[in-house]
């Protein structure tokens, strides 16, 4: 087989591989006789186990040895392998498969079409899938009502409800198959995810004219439309009808109008409608509480998080990783961190395993506190409890060693970072770029360009302006105007043109900003500052903070938590936060024995 490579024209190639293929399936006699090998069958029963848990590229793999030993996989095997490849995000490599089929001596299916299809629609490629649709017509293969179903979803996905709406007609025309409830459903999302209400309560009225009836998923649906344009009541609304039609809400229905009402600010109706949900026969699960939860923190309102907290002892409700971190939040967001470790603590001592997110949360609260030796130590409490860090929390540390002008613990951090493989992303260097101009080392800062270059990351226009302030900011204008000059085009250059007024302008005025440059960056829960050191994100920084009163006192049963009572007092105080220099609302805990 060594000759191959030596071989350029295309026939010639396809001659030989045919021939090499050929002699790997005369291994396998009963692939041959087309007799239903055991093999075969085994070893696809087996990547579809593999796929369920969550190993793809495992079942790729046994796919790849079936033909390595000369087996000739079955139309199911090839469905399998398309999932697993669909699982894997490697689209390109399925568009080749039809043409390996047949070479196989086999004929696609509609299974296997519509699995493919399915793919390309996922994966918002809708062209490609409609391309694969004709191609399926065009062999013979009829389209069934889950093939319309699926290009219909990948049409509203992307934002075209008015293709999803021309395939409804054809789906009409055409006598072999006839609409479901799905396809209904799928159309009224489609409208839905456009914000175009009135066009989706059409197609219910089309649905109950061609027989058949709403079910909850086309509520829930509309609901949520609502909900995320603000209009949540009218959500609230839609259970009447669905009474109406002995269709009864559950649980989704209502998290969506809690979580609606919650979103826009108002938390009383949230709470009343829990209250509702007795009435209803609906019990309130977790995500409702944690909505509810995160709501009243949201607009400070501790007795509400107290009653929402006693509610959902009453229910039998236990809370979860997202409760607990929702509260941890809460405190990180205020500047307390001793109180969001104890809440940490306490979600530990309750048996609950942290996640990533947890950890992000500490992290982040850590640095913003001007802590990031605490920050850091958290990767070795993640090791413990078997979370692996992600780039999130990487990046979120070296910000704090930035921040701190200790550059030689944020390249510790990169380093350690790489070791473990988790791969920088342009946060990450554009992070570090702006320590090291802040360092007054900007001959590093333009190193890292190169760097990001072998890793494959994109250097950018802010990029290229973050070097320009690191020259500049030793006064050295010459290397300083290489980046501005080029800025719109992201590459430095040797150029000596004179530097834009308007460049050296906004030089001067960057120099002048004292706040961390990892308040730009998109780290989580890092608000942007303007210069008069307020919180472009004031409500999330706000969200356990509340005006002093004597008789605003927070208890959180000790059943709920697994810990003694808690009885936070609230009081007022005035904190410059050391990162940020934004003030905030201390508040005092207490633990009652």
């Amino acid at each position: 087989m060594s000759h191959v490579s030596h071989v350029h024209a295309k026939d010639q190639l396809h001659s030989v591989t045919a021939s090499a293929d050929s002699e790997l399936k005369s291994k396998c006699d009963v692939c041959l006789g087309n007799n239903g090998c055991q093999t075969v069958r085994a070893r696809t029963k087996l990547m579809n186990i593999l796929i369920e848990k969550g190993k793809p590229q495992e079942a790729h793999s046994i796919f790849n040895s079936l033909k390595e030993e000369g087996h000739k996989p079955t139309l199911v095997t090839y469905t399998t392998l398309v999932s697993a490849l669909t699982r894997q995000k490697r689209y390109k490599s399925i568009i080749s498969l039809i043409s390996d089929v047949e070479e196989n001596g086999m004929k696609p299916d509609s299974i296997l079409f519509n699995a493919m299809i399915n793919a390309f629609s996922e994966s918002g490629n809708v062209k490609e899938a409609m391309k694969l649709f004709q191609k399926m017509k065009k062999s013979g293969c009829k389209p069934t009502t889950s093939t319309f179903n699926t290009l219909m979803k990948g049409y509203g996905n992307i934002g075209k409800a008015e293709e999803s709406s021309k395939l409804l007609e054809l789906i009409l025309q055409d006598e072999n198959v006839k609409p479901n409830d799905r396809t209904y459903n799928i159309l009224i999302r489609a409208w839905c995810n456009k914000k175009n209400i009135k066009e989706a309560w059409n197609v219910v009225s089309r649905m109950v004219a061609s027989g058949m009836y709403p079910d909850v998923v086309t509520y829930n649906t509309i609901a949520r439309a609502y909900a995320q344009t603000g209009e949540t009541y009218m959500a609230e609304q839609i259970i009447l009808e669905m009474q109406n039609n002995k269709v009864a809400p559950n649980e989704r229905t209502c998290g969506i109008i809690v979580t609606g009402y919650c979103k826009e600010g108002n938390t009383m109706e949230a709470l009343r409608f829990v209250y509702r949900m007795k009435e209803l026969g609906v019990q309130p699960n977790l995500v409702v509480f944690n909505s509810l939860i995160k709501g009243f923190l949201d607009v400070t309102d501790t007795d509400g998080v107290d009653e929402a907290l006693t509610l959902m002892e009453e229910f039998g409700v236990k809370p979860d990783v997202i409760t607990f971190s929702t509260i941890m939040n809460a405190w990180s967001s205020a500047g307390l961190m001793d109180k969001c470790q104890e809440i940490f603590d306490d979600m530990v001592k309750a048996g609950i395993e942290p996640d990533t997110h947890a950890f992000s949360i500490l992290a982040k609260g850590y640095v913003r506190a001007g802590e990031p030796g605490e920050a850091e130590s958290l990767l070795d409490s993640m090791s413990k409890f078997g979370v692996h860090p992600n780039v999130v929390i990487f990046t979120t540390i070296i910000s704090g060693w930035c921040t701190a002008g200790k550059m030689e613990h944020a390249t510790r951090v990169y380093e350690k970072m790489c070791e473990i493989g988790v791969s920088p992303n342009l946060t990450t260097y554009e992070t570090l770029i702006w320590g090291y101009g802040e360092a007054k080392q900007p001959w590093k800062a333009e190193e890292l360009l190169q760097i990001m270059e072998e890793k494959g990351i994109s250097s950018e226009r802010s990029t290229m302006q973050l070097v320009a302030d690191a020259w500049h900011a030793i006064g050295l204008l010459s290397e300083a105007r290489r980046f501005v000059k080029n800025v719109d085009r992201g590459v430095a250059s040797n150029g000596t043109d004179e530097i834009p007024a308007e460049g050296l302008e906004k030089i001067s005025k960057k120099q002048n900003l004292n706040a961390s440059y990892s308040n730009v960056l998109q780290i989580p829960g890092i608000a942007m500052i303007d210069q008069n050191g307020s919180s472009s994100a004031k409500t999330r920084s706000q969200m356990v903070l509340k005006k002093y009163d004597s008789s605003s006192v927070f208890l959180a049963q000790a059943s709920v938590f697994g810990v003694p009572p808690v009885v936070i007092c609230w009081k007022q105080l005035t904190r410059r936060d050391r990162m940020h220099g934004q003030f905030a609302t201390s508040c005092k805990l207490v633990f009652i024995n």
